[in-house]
């Protein structure tokens, strides 16, 4: 039996019918930036994300590039953020010429220990990027308060957990912006890049659109300096189809998430993905395992031999990563980072799944393990 990581194939055929005479009427017009379809987007996503209004660019990494130039963060600034996550969070820190400063994970949640930010603060600090790993919220209300006494700029990084909550309250809605990804493996997937930048406040969300499009206003006046950021009409086409979706989608991957937890129930060698006390919605974007005792290298080779897809997120630290090493960070410096870095592997939680899949892909692990 096959069982990809994600099989978008099978996803596409649930709304092929409903968008490909959008997109035909697409291409008969030409109109293939920004215009309509984005605006109506932009709609759409801000009041799923309960927030006030919201930016439609090209990918979650420009997100939160964006995020940061509006907020004139660059050199001789730093910003706090964490060290397991994919790259793009402290990429876009040092694009813009600040310094990343690491903070270490909760070993469960796998998220930004909020104990540990206050000891990170200097002078020189900026922002927080808390990251909303694997479709679960970080610990905002502790990150929010330390912000509000420190006068930082919080920015969510939201690119694997549209739809999550905090105590109830959306992700990207609680910062002073949440960055979303569309990327084809997230929950809501664009057909390529795409991203989106939240925010309660309407100026705020004035310098992300003006930035968005070389900081125009109007047009062929430049205030300032801004990038091509525009999301295609395209992407926002599919999106808005796909958005209808969501939910369900998001409910099938929580049972199936919720079936893996009992088919590995009391095995030895093996701890499932935790929900942390604050994640009163978890989306499930990865299903990562915890692989004990120096067996996930076995883990994983047995899977690939068994035709089922697996991958480890992440398997090295932000902290030890080569072009980090001028900030003098070593090994040992984030200890939990490190150990999720080295037992960590990621398993198929799509919703198309069957279960006759997971029971497979469950039944494989149990057997090499033991």
């Amino acid at each position: 039996m096959q069982v990809p990581l994600l099989d978008l194939k099978q996803q596409f055929k649930q709304f092929k019918a409903e968008l490909m005479p959008q997109i035909e009427a697409l291409c008969d017009n030409q109109s293939f930036i920004l215009g309509e379809p984005v605006a109506s987007f932009e709609k759409t996503a801000a009041a799923y994300c309960k927030a006030g209004f919201s930016c439609a660019v090209t990918s979650g990494s420009d997100a939160l590039i964006i995020a940061l130039m509006a907020e004139g963060i660059g050199a001789g600034d730093e910003v706090i953020t964490t060290p397991y996550t994919f790259f793009a969070t402290a990429g876009a820190i040092a694009r813009v010429g600040a310094k990343p400063v690491f903070v270490d994970i909760e070993p469960r949640s796998y998220t930004i220990d909020a104990t540990k930010i206050e000891t990170a603060i200097t002078t020189k600090t900026k922002a927080i990027i808390p990251v909303h790993l694997y479709g679960q919220s970080a610990n905002m209300g502790p990150i929010l308060e330390i912000a509000k006494k420190h006068g930082l700029v919080v920015i969510e990084d939201a690119a694997q957990a549209i739809g999550a909550e905090y105590m109830g309250r959306r992700v990207g809605s609680m910062g002073d912006y949440g960055c979303l990804s569309f990327y084809p493996s997230k929950n809501l997937s664009a057909f390529g890049d795409a991203g989106m930048v939240t925010t309660q406040v309407q100026e705020k969300a004035n310098m992300v659109t003006m930035l968005r499009n070389h900081g125009m206003n109007p047009k062929y006046y430049h205030k300032y300096v801004g990038g091509n950021f525009r999301m295609d009409a395209l992407q926002a086409l599919v999106l808005n189809v796909k958005i209808k979706y969501l939910d369900q989608w998001t409910e099938k991957r929580q049972a199936n998430a919720a079936l893996y937890d009992s088919l590995f129930n009391d095995v030895p060698g093996v701890v499932t993905p935790s929900i942390a006390s604050w994640a009163t919605r978890h989306v499930r974007n990865q299903y990562v395992l915890r692989i004990l005792d120096g067996k996930r290298q076995k883990v994983w080779d047995g899977l690939k031999a068994a035709s089922i897809g697996c991958d480890v997120y992440y398997p090295v630290p932000l902290h030890l990563q080569e072009c980090f090493a001028p900030l003098g960070y070593a090994k040992g410096d984030f200890p939990e980072s490190e150990k999720a870095a080295s037992e960590t592997i990621a398993i198929p939680i799509y919703p198309e799944l069957a279960e006759e899949q997971i029971r497979y892909v469950a039944a494989t692990i149990i057997g090499l393990i033991k």
